[in-house]
């Protein structure tokens, strides 16, 4: 099959995707009293704005193989080999086989979960309540140290060299953003940047890149005039070599925000679910993880309706809930930049 015939393909059926995506209440649990913004496949009566476990015990599933995946901020083939120390783990914790599956978008990684292919996966700031909310996700823990869970800040990066001392200069400027559904890389800047003087929409047509890392990238070569970006994988290209800290400087930042979260799916069963967040919390990073992400060595336990109070507020006063007409947007977004590779 041709390159061009295999793109269309993809694009058909990611179209096929979000039609059975939209088709509502028929597939739905009908009886639900109570689902929150939750997509109608869940429900949510005890009101923590997560699924609840499937009333029905046919619906509960113990696979044999357990499926797991990381974020897509940057080089999913970088987090397969740093992750595999305690995916190697987590197989002897839990009994079970376990699997490290590289994802390539977002919309991929929340559409593997929702169709039953992905059992735990660590899920960006911003797209984790697209899958809470359309996947059936369950966040539970967060990467951290014995003292607090890690945040992460929305930092402004320009060139050191260049002109821009605050946001306000950057108006009529190249701005880059991340993606649409990620929080420090796009949801934050519309909110937080107004108050510094910068529209973004107004000021300037955010421009994005694909990811934090190439936001940065793009900055070092005179893409982009000023990249928002996560400062903590700012942190860690600096800690790998990617760039030179000093190449740069910081005209923003934001108060913390909370980083990954690890979510497993609503529907296993409650014993295995138990066993694997019991699984999580018990596994120190390696010395390599904790390099990695800058100092953190555990999984600290987590609540999504707490602690993902401040990301579910930014989306509301940004214009962009975590809804479905965002998240069919976000899926066609990223299978078009997909085909145009």
């Amino acid at each position: 099959m041709r390159i061009e015939q295999f793109m269309k393909l993809k694009i058909v059926l990611a179209a096929v995707s979000v039609a059975v995506f939209s088709m509502g209440p028929a597939l739905g649990q009908d009886t639900c009293k109570h689902r929150g913004q939750l997509d109608t496949m869940y429900c949510d009566e005890n009101n923590d704005l997560v699924a609840d476990v499937p009333t029905d015990a046919a619906k509960l599933r113990d696979p044999s193989t357990l499926v797991f995946a990381y974020s897509p901020v940057e080089d999913p083939a970088t987090y397969q080999r740093i992750f595999k120390p305690f995916t190697d783990y987590l197989a002897k914790c839990t009994g079970k086989r376990v699997v490290y599956s590289p994802v390539q978008s977002n919309s991929a990684e929340i559409e593997a979960m929702r169709s039953g292919r992905l059992h735990v996966a660590g899920l960006s700031t911003g797209p984790t309540a697209f899958a809470v909310n359309f996947a059936g996700a369950v966040p539970f823990a967060a990467k951290g140290t014995a003292e607090q869970i890690r945040g992460y800040h929305l930092i402004s990066v320009v060139k050191k060299e260049s002109p821009y001392q605050g946001l306000a200069d950057l108006k009529g400027k190249r701005v880059a953003h991340t993606a649409p559904t990620s929080n420090s890389g796009h949801l934050a800047p519309l909110v937080l940047y107004p108050p510094e003087g910068l529209k973004p929409n107004d000021d300037y047509k955010p421009l994005m890149s694909g990811g934090h890392d190439k936001s940065v990238l793009g900055v070092a070569s005179g893409d982009y005039d000023m990249a928002g970006v996560a400062s903590d994988v700012f942190d860690r290209m600096v800690a790998r070599g990617m760039i030179k800290r000093d190449d740069f400087r910081i005209i923003y930042q934001s108060p913390i925000f909370p980083t990954s979260s690890f979510a497993y799916a609503h529907d296993l069963k409650p014993e295995l679910a138990t066993k694997i967040a019991s699984c999580f919390f018990a596994f120190r990073f390696t010395p390599e993880m904790t390099r990695e992400f800058s100092g953190d060595d555990r999984f600290v336990p987590i609540r999504y309706q707490r602690d993902w109070a401040v990301v579910r507020d930014v989306a509301e006063k940004s214009g962009a809930p975590y809804n479905r007409n965002a998240y069919d947007a976000l899926a066609r977004r990223e299978t078009e930049a997909a085909a145009k590779k």
